[in-house]
């Protein structure tokens, strides 16, 4: 038996605003910002390619891999959003030099509304690990890194993702401040932009919601 026709148009109606409502939530899901990938340095000229700029040196490398154009100034930070893994990401360097880290990245998961133990993930520099060597842990103290010390502070909770990159252990006699804020040795410089490529493998695992298997892939790497 037919439809009446005053039943099929309000079916009709029914249809389109279901639609209309299925493709607004997916576009709103696609356009949701999903994870949080923060890069630690200082943001004036003269520290370019210094060791304690390595976050923002990976962020740079990241951004050039995946695309991704870091032109917005909000926050205080410069960031750009993409796909990584098939996952909506934010590339962030924090603008507030390296010891208030934690407040444009405080800031940033606000606006969002995301979770730091859920939805971020830092990548800084390490003095205990050799240039080229990478570390991965989900979660930990600050290690006496003052960026990381102060996102804990302002974030509240040290269950945060991170990557740290290697950047060789201060001589003997050297002022740490000295140490961290010099340039690398063209050989060293090498080695730690090689381990930008396992950087970068590590956070796919990790948008991949495989921590463990990046942990188990790099932490033991020589």
């Amino acid at each position: 038996m037919p439809m009446p026709r005053t039943m099929q148009r309000i079916f009709q109606k029914l249809m389109t605003k279901n639609n209309l409502q299925k493709r607004q939530k997916s576009l709103e899901e696609e356009g949701k910002i999903m994870y949080v990938i923060a890069g630690l340095g200082n943001p004036d000229k003269k520290y370019e390619k210094t060791r304690h700029n390595v976050g923002f040196d990976v962020i740079d490398a990241m951004a050039k891999k995946y695309n991704v154009e870091l032109t917005e100034k909000k926050h205080k930070a410069v960031f750009g959003s993409g796909y990584i893994a098939g996952q909506k990401v934010l590339l962030v360097k924090p603008q507030t030099y390296m010891n208030l880290s934690g407040e444009s990245i405080q800031a940033i998961l606000n606006f969002y509304k995301l979770d730091a133990e859920r939805d971020l993930l830092v990548i800084y520099d390490d003095i205990s690990l050799a240039p080229g060597r990478i570390r991965i842990r989900a979660k930990g103290s600050a290690g006496g890194h003052n960026g990381i010390k102060n996102i804990i502070a302002m974030t509240g909770t040290q269950g945060f993702a991170r990557i740290k990159v290697g950047v060789g252990e201060k001589p003997a006699g050297w002022d740490l401040a000295d140490y961290v804020l010099g340039r690398f040795s063209k050989e060293d410089r090498a080695l730690v932009e090689d381990a930008f490529v396992d950087v970068m493998e590590a956070v796919e695992l990790i948008l991949a919601d495989d921590l463990p298997g990046a942990m188990n892939q790099f932490n033991g790497k020589k």
